[in-house]
């Protein structure tokens, strides 16, 4: 078995920075394996509280795959993910928090970058948490470069959220600042929060070192347009083939809350999946390999041939 045929190995990638309105911005690429046709180009987009890197590349020993990047390379897909402004590698230099809005510009930015220097588009978009937001408001204002959109741990008024319920209690803290520090501890109760006993030890500690080799703190906007602005994308505006993804026991929306902007998505190709086992952190998760499958379904899923009357 060839290095690169190993799914635990550290496959290399492409660093890239691309500018948003002077604003430095970090992409990380990595290409399909083999020389058969491309199967599409995925950007994947990051939540609240951890850059992209060690969100979508993260490396596990004996746990293959632990890069999703890697596993969507070996079906055939061009991937992509980004740094938002205030995170990882990107600039950190504007005195803003860095909020959701913020964050779809960012999306504009390294879509645009891609289109240029790969002709790559639409493209197949991954958000999770307020990353779901990001990339759904990014998709509302740009239809045209979303062929597909996936939202994972997505919320859209946050009724019934018990996340959501604890964060409002330190809103004012968020609103008095533009970070919040985060530690190894705050990483470790992002799975230990919802339901205990969803990841592995020894995959939340990789996950919490990655994170902590980036960042200290980390940007209050999407914190405080999550606990204050709700909602901030309208379904009705998302005219792409559209795939909810909740983990069973996540508890940043309600499955009602869901459900409603399921029922108002325009396009006829959208699909609703309840992920059992899951908690928020869906591909740090015991489960993550059945998540990549659900997900490859829908970006590998043909286009219809008939859609009705109109046809």
């Amino acid at each position: 078995m060839a290095p690169t045929d190993d799914p635990e190995a550290r496959r290399p990638g492409t660093d890239h920075w691309t500018n948003k309105n002077g604003v430095r911005l970090f992409l990380f690429e990595k290409t399909a394996k083999g020389e058969g046709p491309k199967r599409g180009t995925i950007l994947f987009v990051h939540g609240s509280s951890m850059a992209s890197q060690p969100t979508f590349d993260l490396h596990v020993p004996g746990r293959p795959y632990s890069s999703v990047m890697d596993w969507f390379n070996d079906q055939g897909f061009d991937t992509w993910c980004v740094d938002m402004e205030g995170y990882g590698r990107s600039d950190k230099s504007r005195p803003i928090n860095f909020d959701i809005s913020n964050g779809a510009d960012d999306l504009e930015a390294a879509s645009r970058y891609i289109e240029e220097q790969r002709g790559s588009g639409p493209l197949l978009v991954y958000g999770i948490s307020s990353g779901a937001l990001r990339a759904a408001m990014f998709a509302e204002r740009h239809p045209e470069r979303v062929k597909r959109l996936a939202l994972d741990a997505f919320v859209w008024t946050g009724e019934g959220s018990p996340t959501l319920a604890e964060r409002k209690k330190k809103l004012p803290d968020y609103l008095a600042r533009n970070s919040r520090p985060i530690d190894r501890a705050f990483v470790h109760s992002i799975f230990t929060r919802d339901h205990p006993g969803t990841a592995e030890e020894k995959v939340v500690d990789a996950f919490a070192d990655a994170i902590l080799a980036l960042d200290s703190s980390m940007p209050t906007g999407t914190y405080v347009d999550m606990c204050s602005k709700l909602p901030v994308v309208n379904p009705q505006g998302l005219t792409m083939p559209t795939m909810i993804m909740r983990g069973e026991y996540d508890g940043i929306a309600s499955f009602e809350d869901l459900a409603k902007f399921f029922h108002r998505l325009p396009n006829a190709h959208k699909q609703f999946c309840v992920m059992p086992g899951i908690a928020h952190a869906s591909f740090q998760q015991k489960n993550y390999l059945m998540v990549y499958h659900l997900l490859h379904g829908f970006f590998a899923q043909p286009e219809p041939v008939y859609r009705g009357p109109a046809d």
